[in-house]
């Protein structure tokens, strides 16, 4: 038995010595035992790759499309631009932009871009995102609608079908050039909550004569049936617009509506211009910021 127990043993030593002789075919794990364990298995799993999210909230370049207050209008003088304090793209440290926030003031000033342009509607944003997508930004930000709205009557305003077929337009031309470009939509201001708190001052009053949104503007005092009407009229009309924008948005998925947060903002006088009441000051610059950074750095999207 023990002439047969060391032929056993040797014989076993023997395809033990050829095999790690072989290349080590039998390993010791981390901890000094034998690899891979109770199985027997001398694979390991190859541990599986996380995905690429489809959302990056850092995104390293921004360029901005929209109206007048995207633009800065009257934030800084009377009837005038002023792009330095825009919500989005603007260089201005009591606003820190949308850009400045994501990419920092330096270079911000070198990777972000304004096409907005004071008085457009939703029909001029597809030429605008031609533009934008020249400078091939990760992130796009959208800001439009409010003058669809005021217009010189309800009847001139853009019907919700149209608007949607150029919203749909907007998003097509940038996705002919950037299919993977990031875009951040807000939504249409409450312009009712706006002439509310703006009909309080009477040069504000004055300046809206001059023809600023009047449909919802125009004689502020008036508050008869025929007033409240004509408002309530575009009152819903912005809420039907802002579902356009929720909806388009919803169908790209590298889209984001801000879930209403910027038509929900309860707007005070100290975010209103002191020049007409009505746009942004830079105080009401940095409320949009606040949250369109929030919107775009979400790990989730607004429900």
């Amino acid at each position: 038995m023990r002439s047969r127990s060391r032929r056993l043993y040797a014989a076993v030593a023997a395809v033990t010595a050829a095999l790690l002789g072989a290349g080590g075919l039998v390993a010791c794990d981390a901890l000094g035992g034998a690899s891979p364990g109770a199985t027997g298995s001398t694979k390991r799993q190859a541990a599986s790759p996380k995905p690429t999210p489809v959302w990056d909230r850092s995104p390293s370049s921004v360029a901005a499309v929209g109206d007048s207050i995207t633009r800065g209008f009257d934030a800084c003088s009377v009837l005038s631009d002023c792009p330095e304090v825009s919500w989005a793209t603007g260089s201005d440290t009591t606003v820190r932009s949308l850009a400045v926030r994501l990419l920092g003031k330096q270079r911000a000033a070198a990777h972000s871009w304004n096409y907005a342009v004071t008085g457009a509607r939703m029909a001029d944003v597809a030429a605008q995102m031609e533009k934008a997508a020249a400078r091939r930004p990760e992130l796009v930000a959208v800001m439009a609608g409010a003058n669809d709205a005021c217009r010189s009557s309800t009847s001139a305003m853009t019907s919700v079908a149209d608007f949607r077929e150029q919203f749909e337009n907007a998003m097509r031309t940038l996705r002919r050039e950037l299919p993977k470009a990031q875009v951040y939509v807000a939504s249409v201001p409450d312009l009712k909550r706006l002439w509310s708190q703006g009909r309080t001052n009477p040069m504000g009053k004055q300046v809206w004569k001059l023809g600023i949104c009047p449909s919802m503007l125009g004689d502020a005092d008036v508050v008869d049936a025929a007033a409240t009407k004509r408002r309530d009229t575009v009152q819903k009309r912005v809420i039907a617009y802002n579902k356009v924008l929720k909806g388009v948005c919803a169908q790209d998925d590298r889209c984001r509506f801000d879930g209403g947060a910027v038509f929900e903002y309860r707007f005070g006088t100290q975010q209103l211009s002191h020049w007409d009441w009505f746009h942004p000051s830079k105080d009401g610059q940095a409320r949009l910021a606040a949250i369109a950074y929030r919107t775009v750095t979400a790990k989730n999207p607004p429900g």
